[in-house]
């Protein structure tokens, strides 16, 4: 592996704070979120960054390379196309997955909307490093992959976190996007001791590190990235700081944003941390054997001297293993169905209530025209609309189901709301291609009638 490239000190790059992102002095770097970028149009404070040398870092968050289905060609195009675009020196997306259901399954596809764990396994590690060799295939720059926080645990899990890295960073090669703020996460919700998290990592891979802040309620740390970084993120931070010097550190902040000399002030709170931990380069011959001390590294599927009846194993079996178990879980999340054996009922309670939280928010953002129609009526409407109609097309298409079920249902009852949210459905739902079967078509005729009406 070679060795990852400096980065320096950055911060999330969001619209809301870009104008304060640029004047802040000493930003080596900024990341943003790969797909809220248009390549064909970037936003002019991007590439007045870039002019300025400053580095940009797409960040994935739809590919879902922990998923049982293999990486959608399109979703790693796009982030391609958005690399070469920026210049960058690599990309970064989760260890998580964010759809389940289809082919697999026989099912219907669900979107969950949100960053879900993987278990694990030995199964789902076969099915991510697989995931992971095709994303590395398909991309123009190396890939980094991010652990990310979790309000529940898998059943039957077989490796700690660090163990699961360590044989994904092994048999693949892929680089280590370390969210210190998650692993405080995990040490809240799941009692994971960060320490031996970093004890069991191969620290060498680390391409950058994440810092964040979140709030903890009832007994559960939310990752909210709306909240000041506490100590105790702060404090992992510098224990990963005095096993290796990281190339880059990033402070994350998604909305919430308090004024520009708050954000510089964690920022210099971050610089302090990493100066008094003192961090020292492992040499080659301090470099801990890791989790599997005095075992023989196995051959990756995919590379020489891999068995083929594993890699074919993967394709079929293991995938289908997989996709039953996050299809369960995710229906129980988003469906109602019921709570899989092995979880959990009240966590998956707190992490279905966030999800169908965080799907309000972010339809209120994609679709702002919404909650002004409906003022204070939205969110609750939302949220009811929510617990039986889980999301299977994306925030836009989610919004103008959310609009076309509360027409459709006689609401709001005030006539002139109801005919502004029927003047905004019709504009925006426009023509789609004419489905194949003509059920399909014969229902979205009559839906139209009626909304018209």
């Amino acid at each position: 592996m070679t060795q990852p490239r400096w980065l320096g000190t950055g911060i999330g790059w969001r619209p809301e704070i870009a104008e304060a992102v640029e004047r802040m002095p000493g930003i080596d770097w900024v990341e943003a979120v790969a797909e809220n970028l248009c390549p064909g149009h970037l936003p002019e404070s991007l590439l007045r960054l870039r002019e300025r040398g400053v580095t940009v870092v797409p960040h994935g968050v739809s590919l879902g390379l922990g998923g049982a289905d293999r990486p959608e060609e399109s979703r790693l195009a796009a982030l391609a196309e958005r690399a070469e675009a920026l210049g960058s020196p690599l990309v970064t997306e989760h260890i998580a997955f964010v759809r389940a259901g289809g082919a697999l399954t026989a099912s219907p596809s669900l979107e969950a909307g949100h960053l879900l764990p993987v278990p694990r396994t030995r199964d789902a590690l076969d099915v991510l490093c697989e995931n992971v060799r095709i994303a590395q295939e398909s991309l123009p720059v190396p890939l980094a992959v991010e652990n990310i926080a979790a309000l529940i645990s898998w059943p039957g899990e077989e490796m700690t976190e660090g163990q699961f890295l360590y044989d994904l960073v092994e048999r693949t090669g892929v680089r280590l996007l370390i969210d210190v703020a998650n692993l405080h996460t995990n040490h809240v919700n799941r009692a994971e001791d960060p320490s031996k998290a970093l004890d069991e990592l191969p620290v060498e891979a680390i391409a950058y590190v994440h810092v964040a802040g979140g709030f903890e309620r009832d007994g559960v740390w939310h990752d909210s990235h709306a909240h000041p970084v506490p100590r105790q993120v702060l404090d992992i931070l510098a224990d990963l700081a005095s096993r290796v010097t990281p190339p880059g550190v990033l402070l994350e902040r998604d909305e919430n944003f308090p004024d520009p000399g708050e954000l510089e002030r964690e920022l210099g709170a971050i610089r302090v941390t990493l100066t008094k931990a003192r961090a020292r380069v492992v040499t080659p011959s301090e470099t801990p054997a890791g989790p599997h001390s005095g075992e023989a590294a196995a051959p990756a599927s995919g590379t020489p001297g891999a068995a083929g009846s594993r890699a074919a194993d993967v394709a079929v079996g293991t995938r289908q293993r997989l996709a039953l178990g996050q299809a369960a879980l995710l229906s129980a999340l988003v469906a109602g169905t019921p709570v899989p054996e092995g979880f959990d009922r009240g966590r998956l309670g707190v992490q279905a209530r966030a999800l169908a939280a965080k799907r309000a928010d972010v339809v209120a953002k994609v679709a702002a025209e919404l909650p002004e129609i409906l003022a204070d009526a939205y969110r609750p409407a939302f949220l009811a609309y929510a617990q039986g109609h889980p999301m299977s097309g994306g925030y836009r298409r989610d919004a103008l189901d959310f609009a076309e079920y509360m027409l459709l249902a006689g609401h709001p009852e005030d006539a002139e709301t109801r005919r502004r949210l029927r003047a905004w459905w019709l504009e925006r739902s426009g023509p789609t291609p004419p489905s194949q079967r003509p059920t399909a078509r014969l229902a979205r005729a009559t839906r139209r009638v009626l909304l018209r009406r």
